[in-house]
């Protein structure tokens, strides 16, 4: 039997690898036929190694460009007439907005949406909740199925965007509890810490994530530069790269300030397992977050952590017993947070453990990848169209 040929759609081959690498391996063994749509970049041979298909999107674009998302859409819509796709399933704002269109327009017999993070929330102005939430609804009309990550979003849909609960699924968020583990490397730990210059006795807490605004830098560094504590004494190492394509890529003189302030800058790595490893607490101080995968990660890594009261943190830190959740935007209570996880041995072994405990409970990405394919069969099912043998 001819395997369903499913598309992943994304903006980025970054996120086709580091976001949604091990589905599509998983989809692969499921029996799907798998090729991957996006902007193309230095992650294509890793995807491809995978098994998936590559094809790049010209139009792609992460900035604010209309005119280049109307052509996207119109790339799109050729692009599955030609590859005739059985599934297509779409990711992020931008591409699962004109990627359902396009599905749907082309004749693709199943279309579905994950929803990583409304790019609205309750608190934003109603203007932008208004073009959001009307940009959703337009493109949800598109889709058999919207698979949610996080359940405040699923609330929102339901009772904001008015989609049918028939269309909805609680996705949640997971890692790869094999990658990302809380387990003794001692010698892996002592090496990465004496290449930052950081001793037995230093208290490295960590961030990963690109280099933008809306993750907060501006406030962590203002932060920790308040607290003047010596680099013998505690250290901020920051992993991920600069974000150029962004409207609100972090200024190089606000980096250069941090460099001067003790603040180690990483830039992009593919060894943040082993970056993990080395640290001892970890921060996320965004304005806006889906579900966050790095805080994920440093979950499953047994790091306790300081992050902001939004929707996505919230459903990875629980307050006073994996981390410490503080006000978005507020430099002085960030600090404050950090300087009780910096002073406090006790507070963050128990806060590890506990973190642990919850990521290897809740956040593994085997889950997520059964319901996803437990919604492309029944959708495939809908359309009578048979599904691969999944026994295979």
């Amino acid at each position: 039997m001819t395997r369903p040929r499913l598309v992943h759609l994304t903006t980025t081959d970054i996120s086709l690898e580091l976001l949604l690498g091990p589905q599509l391996s998983a989809f692969i063994d499921a029996g799907y036929e798998v090729i991957g749509v996006s902007a193309p970049g230095d992650f294509v041979e890793a995807i491809e190694a995978r098994g998936v298909r590559h094809i790049p999107l010209v139009n792609a674009t992460r900035s604010m460009a209309p005119h280049k998302d109307l052509a996207a859409l119109g790339e799109l819509h050729r692009l599955f007439r030609r590859e005739r796709p059985t599934i297509v399933h779409t990711h992020n704002p931008k591409p699962g907005l004109y990627g359902r269109v396009a599905a749907r327009t082309a004749g693709v017999p199943v279309v579905l949406n994950t929803v990583h993070g409304l790019y609205a929330t309750p608190d934003d102005d109603w203007k932008k909740r208004a073009v959001v939430y009307g940009l959703e609804r337009l493109a949800s009309s598109c889709s058999q199925a919207e698979l949610v990550q996080n359940p405040e979003d699923l609330v929102t849909l339901r009772r904001v965007v008015r989609e049918p609960a028939s269309k909805l699924m609680l996705l949640g968020n997971g890692v790869d509890l094999t990658r990302f583990a809380a387990r003794p490397a001692e010698q892996t730990r002592a090496q990465v810490r004496d290449g930052w210059g950081a001793d037995d006795a230093t208290v490295v807490v960590g961030a990963v994530g690109r280099l933008v605004l809306e993750k907060g830098y501006a406030e962590l560094f203002e932060a920790w530069r308040s607290l003047n504590l010596p680099t013998s004494k505690a250290l901020l190492v920051v992993a991920g790269p600069v974000d150029s394509a962004k409207a609100d890529s972090v200024p190089q003189s606000i980096l250069d300030e941090a460099k001067e302030a003790g603040i180690v800058l990483l830039g992009l790595r593919s060894d943040v397992e082993d970056l993990y490893t080395a640290m001892d607490a970890y921060v996320l101080a965004s304005h806006r977050e889906g579900f966050p995968r790095s805080a994920m990660e440093a979950a499953a890594c047994g790091l306790p952590m300081v992050a902001t009261d939004i929707r996505g943190c919230r459903q990875v830190v629980d307050h006073r017993r994996t981390g410490l959740l503080t006000p978005v935007r507020d430099s002085r209570l960030l600090a404050e947070s950090l300087r009780e996880l910096i002073d406090d041995k006790e507070l963050r072994t128990g806060m590890g453990v506990a973190a642990a405990d919850k990521a290897r409970r809740d956040f593994d990405q085997r889950r997520v990848i059964d319901t996803t394919l437990a919604t492309y069969e029944r959708l495939l099912r809908a359309n009578d169209i048979r599904p691969p043998d999944l026994r295979r």
